[in-house]
């Protein structure tokens, strides 16, 4: 019988030549059928300039042979923090599989036609919403907020929502990739993939829990 990605993954004896793209779109299937809400949904952690990290959950938007995507509003803390230093770790949780898979790397932005894309595919609301939102900024109000809602999508009428241009994508092209899945006794399997650039061919290494 053949192997699943996850046996191979921590069979000492087998991990050659395995991708961990590849291993990451096994557990996310999984996950999706497991997760009761946001199997997509990951921690973000970025620094300022002093420094100081920075850590929120936002959510895996797409995801290719490049890397992992997200969309934020660039002028928000994450956005100005990850253009000023474009680097970023994030971790995905499943506690009903009790797994979770870590990835740090560099980021980038994503090209206006994919942040137009996925914009577009988001439901109305979140757009006019994400249109009028000054992210991170100081808000007098909730009401404040509905208001400005409201005044756009009376401006708007039933024409498309244009996409504006401080909201946009990033993708972090991870040079690690962890795995981690729960074991008894603390005995977790854990095995790590680094690269030491895009593009470039991937080691493993088995770690201690």
């Amino acid at each position: 019988m053949l192997q699943t990605l996850t046996e191979r993954l921590f069979d000492d004896g087998d991990r050659a030549d395995l991708d961990p793209f590849a291993v990451f779109e096994e557990w996310f299937a999984l996950a999706r059928e497991a997760e009761p809400n946001d199997p997509h949904a990951m921690a973000l952690a970025s620094a300022d300039a002093d420094g100081l990290p920075d850590v929120r959950m936002v959510l895996l938007n797409r995801r290719d042979a490049r890397g992992f995507c997200f969309f934020t509003n660039l002028e928000s803390d994450k956005g100005r923090q990850l253009l000023a230093n474009p680097q970023a770790a994030v971790l995905m949780h499943w506690k009903s599989l009790r797994r979770q898979v870590r990835m740090r790397g560099p980021v980038e932005r994503v090209s206006a036609a994919e942040a137009d894309e996925y914009f577009a595919s988001r439901p109305r609301g979140s757009q006019v919403a994400s249109s009028v939102s000054r992210q991170s900024r100081p808000l007098a109000s909730r009401q404040a907020l509905i208001e400005q809602v409201d005044a756009l999508g009376r401006r708007i009428g039933d024409g498309p929502v244009p996409r504006p241009a401080h909201w946009s994508g990033f993708r972090l092209v991870p040079l690690a990739v962890e795995f981690w899945k729960d074991g008894e006794y603390r005995l977790h399997d854990r095995v790590r993939f680094t690269r030491p650039g895009p593009g470039a061919p991937w080691t493993s290494q088995r770690l201690y829990p």
